[in-house]
């Protein structure tokens, strides 16, 4: 009788063994031969303070840079997209999107999500024929943000002499995504608008929690905060500071654009070479 029991013992708790080795499980696994935890740490690093008594030069410009150039591809990496993290904080509240029409980022230019929600995720209304009733009916068409319709951003930027530390500084005070407008009934590009103002010093905060691929070293975290502050992308200047408030296409065309635009580059390197003696 003993014997018989022990067997049944011994064969209920290979049963229970069985049934709980071929039970999924859906707890995650590491996916890295160790944790990366340090990316949550990282903090931005504050500007030094800039006296205006120590100001001894200033030029203004604002630049455009291009995603689909070779050295900006990190902004559209499929894994984390700039554009898509960056509208999805202006959703929870975590930024401000200011009007496109204004880049001082003054009272009352401020967008509220609603508005934003409106015109980049509303819906478009059409006309179509329905062949059985012989009469027309209202078409519904939604629309989603798209991070892939945005290939450009603006960014306003100010190069500063500082004389108490002998030292030519830039910093850019605001970035604006310029999006590609598509027809919702062909889908063919209709041209290019600017989307809205961010405020670069509070843009910040959120560019340093998002990684970049370094093809280089794996190991080594590169933010966004890095590749701006870094200057770690290609542009070109489409606008200074002048009487006028002109861009430079409104005065340049073609090849004399890029020449215009090179001369202003020129300018504040020659600007900084030239107070110095070798």
């Amino acid at each position: 009788m003993k014997r018989v029991l022990k067997l049944m013992m011994v064969m209920a708790l290979l049963v229970i063994t069985g049934s709980a080795i071929a039970q999924p499980t859906s707890e995650a696994k590491r996916d890295r031969a160790y944790d990366r935890d340090l990316l949550g740490t990282r903090e931005i690093i504050p500007y030094d303070h800039i006296r205006e008594a120590d100001v001894f030069w200033e030029k203004r410009v604002w630049r455009t840079i291009d995603f689909r150039e070779k050295m900006n591809l990190p902004f559209i990496w499929p894994v984390d997209p700039f554009m898509q993290f960056v509208y999805d904080g202006i959703m929870n509240g975590e930024l401000t999107a200011y009007s496109p029409l204004y880049d001082d980022f003054g009272e009352g230019t401020a967008l509220t999500i609603e508005q934003l929600k409106v015109k980049y995720e509303g819906v478009d209304t059409t006309y179509t024929y329905n062949e059985e009733t012989y009469e027309e009916e209202i078409l519904l068409i939604p629309r989603e943000f798209d991070y892939q319709n945005i290939k450009k951003i603006q960014i306003k930027e100010d190069w500063i002499f500082d004389e108490e530390t002998s030292t030519l500084v830039v910093r850019i005070v605001g970035l604006a995504p310029i999006v590609e407008r598509i027809d919702p009934f062909t889908g063919e590009p209709i041209g290019e608008e600017l989307m809205f103002w961010l405020y670069y010093p509070d843009l910040r905060n959120i560019l340093v929690r998002h990684e970049v691929f370094n093809e280089n070293n794996s190991a080594r975290y590169i933010t966004f905060d890095d590749i701006f502050e870094m200057r770690y992308f290609s542009s070109y200047i489409i606008k200074e500071d002048n009487v006028y408030d002109r861009f430079i296409n409104s005065y340049a065309a073609g090849i004399d654009q890029v020449l215009e635009s090179d001369r202003i580059k020129n300018e504040i390197f020659e600007f900084e070479h030239q107070l110095w003696e070798f």
